[in-house]
């Protein structure tokens, strides 16, 4: 029996980290995650890594900015999954140069798991992320890495629970704000699912040097159409109000972070609905649900189901 490919993930213990670490746990990869020394003084990091060592996971201690153990741990695995915060984005720079020295690694998949950073025009604060992301896909095509991107679109975990309602912890009972005239489609995928399909794309030849678009049929919906779909479980017409697109831009630009930061990433994809207004074409990308349709991904729909 063939042995199993090692995976590192770097930002294990993040927001998205910590579901592929379990995705690649569940499959049986051996999988390894790099952890600062001074995570583990948080004690909910701490409990987390608590939780991946009993999953049969090696903690290796380490930090990108430690160039002697990001090339240590390295040199363990064939795969190396990027998860890192939006802080350290550039500064995967690091790990490209590590995975160069290294010459071991089969795949490298950087930080990405949201909108193609190729293909939209957003405002700031969202447009330097999306340039920084262009930056490090750059580099990796420079060096010769062998990558697949992960264009896995929205977390449903951050638009579904409250529809992307200011103050609010569950949808909406009484009135909706819309940005834009709610129209365009966005793609919304809950987090399981971005990690199992993560997992299955890391060393999968079709998707070797491409763009993983998670894009299942399901969950394409605009804001509208996720509405109507609540007011239907819930049986009852939300008062709707709607943002503009003009107004928005205005509401960016006055607004305070973090606010501005979540805005901004907004409008591309639910005002200009950039997330599905491009076919995935076969020279650069391959999508997810028709790759692996033995996966049975959470729909918009079945998410929603919880908040009754």
């Amino acid at each position: 029996m063939a042995e199993k490919t090692k995976i590192l993930i770097i930002g294990g213990t993040g927001y998205i980290g910590k579901f592929i670490v379990e995705a690649s746990t569940k499959v049986g990869h051996p999988t390894f995650v790099l952890v600062r020394e001074r995570t583990v003084s948080d004690p909910e990091k701490s409990k987390l890594i608590e939780s991946f060592r009993g999953s049969g996971v090696t903690v290796l201690y380490g930090d990108i900015y430690d160039h002697e153990s990001l090339l240590r741990a390295i040199k363990q695995v064939d795969i190396v999954i990027s998860t890192v915060g939006t802080e350290q984005l550039a500064d995967q720079v690091r790990i490209i140069k590590a995975i160069k020295e290294a010459g071991n690694v089969k795949r490298f998949l950087p930080s990405e798991f949201g909108m193609d950073a190729d293909r939209l025009h957003a405002v700031e604060p969202a447009a330097s992320i999306f340039r920084i992301k262009a930056k490090i896909r750059r580099a990796i095509e420079a060096e010769g890495i062998p990558y697949t991107y992960i264009s896995s679109n929205v977390f449903a975990g951050h638009f579904l629970p409250n529809l992307m309602q200011e103050n609010a912890t569950v949808p909406p009972r009484d009135k909706v704000t819309i940005l834009g005239d709610g129209n365009p489609k966005a793609v919304f995928v809950q987090e399981d699912d971005i990690a199992t399909y993560t997992i299955k794309a890391a060393e999968d030849p079709r998707t070797l040097n491409k763009i993983l678009y998670i894009r299942p049929p399901s969950n394409v919906l605009s804001f509208n159409e996720i509405v109507s779909l609540w007011e239907r479980k819930i049986g009852k017409t939300l008062e709707k109000s709607y943002v503009l697109e003009d107004q928005l831009l205005k509401i960016i630009q006055e607004s305070p972070i973090p606010r501005k930061f979540v805005l901004s990433f907004s409008h591309p994809l639910l005002v200009k609905g950039e997330a599905s207004n491009f076919e995935i074409e076969a020279c650069f990308g391959v999508e997810a649900s028709e790759l692996y349709p033995e996966v049975k991904y959470t729909t918009v729909d079945e998410y929603l189901h919880q908040f009754l």
